[in-house]
């Protein structure tokens, strides 16, 4: 409910009716794709940190002794007993771990159950899967945060490291690219540039399908060159809007001084590490070297998330690797990229909103400081799949109901989501487009084989 009050039941179902607002996506609905992601794939994912988490029990003794060894044991036994709640569809539990987001955690279950009328109704499968997908993985952080000295303690580590190490042909041949297309940027005129722009979208849009959670932690790296299979999969673009963010960055050039504009400043609320979090670099070192952006702000999460999601030390492991390896182009690309950072052009920033299970709509009310900071962005880009969940509430909309109804007052700032499709859930389709999806490919809403580069301005409505 975007709003900062608790609704009732009742009020809910009058805001459904009056407003044509669906319900959530939830595994209450047996077969769904959500049923099957918390049947199915939750239950892996907590496996394998159970598994992580005892094959560094060795590491543990060495570092803290028996202390570290006593932790690893009953972080396990945390897990153990949270695999079975969701399991066996226990209720929702209050956060106890005393973090600053604790609060907002306990504030928001309270909303749930007074939405579904008793405490026992919010369960694993019987409330929303975006908000029992998030509570699994904080509770991940809880049983690690419980037992020092193992708190800091990334499960996922291992499984982003990879990542990156496995995608090194195609970071190579990103940079390549890069370094060539810097070295002819004064040449290129302004329908070049645009040309460039929307390839680098595309290429930062396919990055997306490095997506570690929707595949269980297997496997899940960029094995060819992603600019060689950009004109393949063109076609499975379902919505493309780089022409609107290429004017959106235009309009933002505000004159300077000695005649000469000033660039806007880009948001990129950042989604897996890998990579994708390479092909957003790419993409943000392209929109300060071509004079489209002065300056981009890169938002992660503050708590290991979603198995891949970038952190802070992923963020900066990964500009650290890209400038040590033994490539010419692409250490050059991190030396650049260090410098960036350096000099503030580049930033770093997280938000304990990020890792709240509320939609977006709610930012304005649940997170102020998050909304004002997003609203001196000139563009925001959303990647990924949980971001687009986020920005439409991961409800149950039509397909043909606007990307802007689906947002449902969000818009601190132009905004485009770069996503490639991995949920039920997708707004903003020519009519009859979705039904001909379903027709030719039944999981085309799932399987991240399509994606959208989708566009929303509020300052169009003003």
């Amino acid at each position: 409910m975007c709003s900062n009050f608790l609704p009732t039941a009742k009020m809910m179902a009058t805001d459904q009716a009056v407003h044509g607002v669906p319900p959530s996506l939830s595994a209450k609905v047996v077969g769904s794709f959500a049923y099957l992601t918390v049947k199915d794939r939750l239950p892996t994912i907590l496996t394998k940190v159970v598994d992580t988490i005892h094959r560094n029990k060795n590491k543990f003794f060495e570092e803290y002794g028996e202390e570290g060894v006593r932790a690893e044991k009953a972080a396990i036994s945390l897990l153990s007993k949270l695999r079975n709640e969701l399991q066996t569809d226990k209720a929702i539990l209050a956060m106890s771990d005393g973090l600053e987001d604790a609060d907002s955690w306990n504030q928001y279950l309270q909303r749930q159950q007074s939405l579904q009328g008793d405490q026992d109704s919010v369960s694993w499968f019987k409330s929303p899967w975006l908000y029992v997908e998030c509570y699994m993985y904080r509770k991940v952080q809880e049983a690690l945060w419980l037992n020092p000295p193992i708190s800091d303690f990334d499960a996922f580590n291992e499984g982003k490291t990879q990542s990156f190490f496995e995608s090194q042909q195609a970071v190579m041949a990103l940079c390549t690219y890069l370094e060539g297309l810097n070295k002819n940027m004064e040449e290129l005129s302004e329908n070049q540039l645009f040309e460039q722009l929307h390839k680098l979208l595309q290429v930062s849009l396919w990055g997306n399908k490095c997506d570690l959670s929707i595949s269980a932690g297997q496997e899940n790296s960029q094995k060819t060159s992603p600019i060689d299979s950009l004109a393949s999969l063109r076609p499975l673009i379902l919505v493309d809007d780089s022409n609107m963010v290429w004017s959106t960055l235009i309009s933002a050039q505000r004159p300077g001084q000695s005649g000469k504009t000033t660039p806007g400043r880009v948001d990129i609320v950042l989604d897996n590490a890998g990579f994708e979090l390479v092909s957003d670099l790419v993409l943000a070192d392209f929109l300060v070297s071509s004079g489209l952006a002065r300056e981009v702000r890169f938002h992660g999460k503050s708590i290991p998330w979603f198995v891949s999601d970038v952190t802070a030390s992923d963020f900066q492991w990964t500009i650290r690797q890209t400038m040590a390896a033994n490539h010419k182009w692409m250490s050059k690309s991190g030396v650049q990229w260090q410098s960036y950072v350096k000099e503030g052009v580049w930033s770093y920033h997280d938000h304990p909103f990020w890792t709240l299970p509320h939609e977006f709509c709610d930012m304005a009310a649940d997170a102020p400081d998050l909304y004002a900071t997003l609203q001196g962005a000139d563009l925001v880009l959303f990647k990924g799949d949980l971001n687009y969940r986020k920005l439409t509430g991961d409800r149950d909309w039509e397909h043909t109901v606007g990307f802007d109804m689906a947002l449902r007052g969000f818009g601190p700032a132009p905004l485009c989501s770069l996503r490639t499709l991995k949920a039920n859930v997708q707004v903003g389709l020519q009519p009859g487009q979705g039904e001909k999806l379903s027709t030719q490919d039944p999981d085309w809403m799932t399987s991240g084989k399509y994606a959208v580069i989708q566009f929303y301005s509020p300052h169009a409505e003003q």
